[in-house]
């Protein structure tokens, strides 16, 4: 362990997954999958964000390995999914094919599922609304910390007003080429605030430098490129079923206006979410809530359903 780094409880260590097997999206992307949990239980599937990894959902996989099946992904060129053989590769159709092939790949025919999604997670899964796979197995969603649209005209990850210098800077932030090096206490700091809250203990921030350090800078600068003129309107509104919303009124890098867009625009909102104090990264900066709502989820549109007889 780094010297000065805090040590990491249980609830934050990645468990040993019950099955691994490899999925292989439309265009021949491998992507390494995990299932956990028994086979009979409701399942829940988890899409991480931006430069993550399968690694950010522990929390979540320890909280409800027990009483579901619960399925996550690395994202193509995160964790273990190898990197997109061309700039193709970097796109929301790519994201929302990976999401298909994984639902059909871990989901029996007509079993239903609460399909989770954490920032890009979350633009996997409006990317992929009205899609045969989801249609067919999403019984109901959560959306944590994403937006649909003006990814970049919102961020406040610069401490400018909004306008074009701002815009400009934010793009060149988030598409830097810069290696990101060994996580120290600076790279700490950094990360702290500009993606988390006030609230975030220093083994959250310790969770999530490890983690975003880990991304392959290929990955993290091809993929920084879908959120300019990203713009999934029209999508939200074809994601008819019920789905949750949870945002961070702390949030710099999807402030909580884009995801009171998102409940205003989907058919079915099945509640918006404020945390207080929260920054984006809300699976690890309040996990207990995040593990609430996915429960109340699948309690209320799964249930019996999600057992593998279905």
């Amino acid at each position: 362990m780094r010297r000065g780094a805090p040590a990491l409880s249980g609830r934050y260590i990645p468990p040993v997954a019950d099955r691994t097997l490899t999925v292989v999206s439309a265009d021949g992307a491998r992507l390494h999958t995990e299932v956990y949990g028994p086979q009979d239980a409701p399942a829940v599937v988890l899409s991480h964000g931006w430069t993550c990894s399968t690694a950010f959902w522990a929390a979540q996989v320890r909280d409800l390995a027990a009483g579901h099946r619960v399925i996550v992904y690395d994202q193509r060129g995160h964790g273990r999914s190898p990197l997109p053989a061309d700039t193709g590769g970097y796109s929301a159709r790519a994201l929302a094919d990976d999401l298909e092939a994984v639902l059909d790949a871990t989901l029996e025919p007509g079993r239903r599922a609460v399909v989770v999604g954490h920032s890009m997670g979350g633009m996997t899964i409006m990317a992929a609304a009205g899609r045969p796979a989801v249609r067919e197995h999403a019984a109901a969603v959560l959306l944590c910390s994403t937006g649909h649209e003006r990814l970049v005209a919102e961020a406040r990850v610069i401490p400018l007003r909004a306008g074009r210098l701002r815009d400009r800077l934010t793009r060149a932030v988030l598409a830097s080429r810069a290696p990101l090096g060994p996580v120290t206490p600076l790279s700490r700091r950094l990360l702290r605030y500009g993606t988390m809250g006030r609230g975030a203990t220093p083994e959250m921030v310790d969770v999530c430098a490890r983690i975003v350090h880990a991304c392959p800078r290929r990955a993290r600068c091809g993929w920084a490129g879908l959120f300019e003129g990203l713009d999934l309107t029209e999508r939200v509104r074809a994601l008819d079923v019920p789905t949750a919303v949870v945002v961070g009124r702390s949030d710099r890098l999807t402030p909580a206006v884009l995801g009171r867009g998102i409940a205003a625009c989907v058919p079915d909102c099945a509640g918006l979410t404020e945390l207080p104090g929260i920054g984006h990264m809300t699976p690890i900066e309040a996990p207990d809530e995040i593990t609430r709502r996915i429960r109340e989820l699948s309690a209320e549109y799964v249930g019996a359903e999600g057992a593998a007889s279905a």
